[in-house]
C-alpha cells in the first residue's frame, strides 16, 4: 500500500501472481545444477563430523496451531486485526514472546460464510497492507500490530513514495531491539492498468524497539549492489548471523528465470556490522563478489542446525508451482547443501488439492527454530491463489481460509 496513491491489493496480488506464472513457468535448466536428490524419494546427504544425516519421519499438519490462527483470524473481536497474510517469519524473543513477521496483510471482519468483504481501495471495508506482525504473548494470545491507527491501519513499514512497496525478511533479536530486513519493490509503470510489473529495488534493515514494533527507530540501507534480495533466512551460528539471500536471474535470449542462492555473514548479532560475502573459494568484504552457490532456491526457505548438519528447508523453483517441500543438508552453514530429498506434498495444490481450485498453490516454505524442538522440525508454508478476477468472486475474498499459512510437524531424529 502507499501512502499517497493506494493501489489496489487486488492488483497487487494480480501483479505476484503474474511475478508467480513469469518465474516459474520460464524456468529452465539451471546455469548451476541444482542438488542432488530425486523429488519423492530420499537421498543421502552428507557425514558431518562422524555423524550421519538425520532421519526424517512422515510430516503431519500441526492441528493445534493451525486451529488457533483461524480462529484468531475469525474472531471479529477487533476489525483492524489479522485475518491472513504470507511470508510468515517468527522469531521467539528474550522476554518469551513469539513475533510473526507477515508481508501482504488482509485485516478486518470475516463474514459468517468464511468471506472476507473487498478492500477499501476498491471500495469495500477490508483493510489490507504490505506488512504487519502478530505477537504471540506469553499467555498465548495473539496481537496483531500495525502502524498507523486502528481506523487507518499502515504497514508497519510504509514506503517514502507511491507505487513502492515492502515485503518482510527474516527478523532477529540484537539486545533490546528486534532488527528485520525487508525487501523494496516498485511498478516502473503504475498507469498501464495491468498491476502485473514489479522490480525490485533495494534492501533495508528496519530497527524496532522490542517493546514497540509499530514502527520502526531507524530504517538502514543494506546491501544491494548485486541484485540479490536478502533475508530470505538468518541463521546465528558460532558467534555469527549467516544472511541467506536470492537472486532472480532471467535469461535475455531464452527469458526463462533462475533463482540462486547466495550467503553473507556479519559477527555478532547486529545486521549493521561488516558483511562478508561467500565466494567460490571463500568470504570477500565485496558484495559483487558473492557467488552463485545454488540453483532452485525459493525467494524464502529456512536453514537452522540440528547437531552436526544445518538442514535447509526449500520449495524447489525451478518446479513449476510444486507442491513439494524439500530439504537439503549441509556440514556448514555456508553450504553446500546437498541431498535433497521431499518431505512433504502440500494437499492445497491445484485442481486435485483440496480445494479443488487450480488457481491454489503454495510457496515459500519456511522452518520454526521458535516452534520446533528435538525431534519435531516445524514448518509453515503459505497458501495462495493466482486467480486475477476483481470482486468478492476473488479467491482471496471468497474464503478467507485460502490466504493463510499452514504449519507441519516433521519428525526428525539423529
Amino acid at each position: 500500500m502507499q501512502e499517497s496513491r493506494p493501489s489496489s491489493p487486488a492488483r497487487r496480488r494480480t501483479r505476484a501472481a503474474a511475478l508467480a506464472s513469469a518465474l516459474f513457468l520460464g524456468a529452465g535448466l539451471a546455469a548451476v545444477p541444482a542438488s542432488a536428490g530425486t523429488h519423492g524419494q530420499a537421498a543421502a546427504g552428507p557425514t558431518c563430523s562422524g555423524h550421519a544425516p538425520p532421519a526424517f519421519g512422515t510430516a503431519a499438519q500441526k492441528t493445534a496451531l493451525n486451529g488457533k490462527f483461524t480462529s484468531y483470524g475469525n474472531s471479529n473481536a477487533l476489525l483492524d486485526d489479522w485475518t491472513g497474510a504470507d511470508s510468515t517469519y517468527s522469531l521467539k524473543l528474550s522476554d518469551g514472546r513469539i513475533v510473526y513477521g507477515y508481508s501482504d496483510t488482509f485485516l478486518g471482519k470475516v463474514n459468517s460464510d468464511g468471506s472476507r468483504p473487498v478492500v477499501i481501495q476498491d471500495g469495500g471495508t477490508t483493510p489490507f497492507i504490505n506488512n504487519s506482525f502478530v505477537v504471540q504473548g506469553t499467555d498465548g494470545k495473539f496481537t496483531t500490530v500495525h502502524g498507523g491507527t486502528a481506523a487507518d491501519p499502515k504497514a508497519v513499514m510504509p514506503p517514502s513514495q507511491a507505487d513502492h512497496w515492502y515485503w518482510a525478511g527474516d527478523l532477529t533479536q540484537s539486545g533490546s531491539e528486534v532488527q528485520q530486513l525487508y525487501r523494496e519493490y516498485y511498478d516502473p509503470d503504475p498507469d498501464n492498468g495491468t498491476g502485473w510489473d514489479m522490480t525490485f529495488k533495494d534492501n533495508v534493515l528496519a530497527r524496532f524497539s522490542a517493546g514497540n514494533l509499530s514502527t520502526p527507530a531507524q530504517v538502514k540501507a543494506m546491501p544491494s549492489a548485486s541484485g540479490v534480495q536478502w533475508g530470505s533466512a538468518l541463521l546465528r551460528d558460532g558467534g555469527d548471523t549467516y544472511i541467506y539471500g536470492s537472486e532472480d536471474y532471467t535469461d535475455p535470449e531464452t527469458k526463462k528465470n533462475t533463482k540462486y542462492l547466495h550467503i553473507a555473514r556479519v559477527d555478532g548479532t547486529d545486521l549493521r556490522g561488516t558483511w562478508q560475502y561467500r565466494t567460490a573459494g571463500g568470504w570477500s568484504a565485496k558484495e559483487t563478489d558473492s557467488a552463485r552457490l545454488m540453483s532452485g532456491v525459493s525467494n524464502e526457505f529456512g536453514v537452522t542446525r540440528r547437531g552436526s548438519h544445518y538442514i535447509m528447508v526449500n520449495q524447489d523453483s525451478s518446479i513449476p508451482y510444486g507442491a513439494e517441500i524439500d530439504v537439503l543438508l549441509s556440514c556448514s552453514p555456508a553450504g553446500p547443501f546437498t541431498g535433497e530429498q521431499t518431505v512433504y506434498s502440500t494437499p492445497e495444490t491445484g485442481e486435485l488439492g483440496s480445494y479443488g481450485d487450480p488457481d491454489v498453490w503454495t510457496y515459500n516454505a519456511h522452518q520454526h527454530a521458535s516452534l520446533s524442538s528435538s525431534g519435531t522440525l516445524v514448518i509453515s508454508y503459505n497458501v495462495n491463489t493466482l486467480d486475477a478476477t476483481k470482486g468478492p468472486t476473488n479467491d482471496n475474498y471468497r474464503d478467507v481460509s485460502i490466504y493463510r499459512s499452514r504449519y507441519i510437524d516433521l519428525p526428525v531424529s539423529g
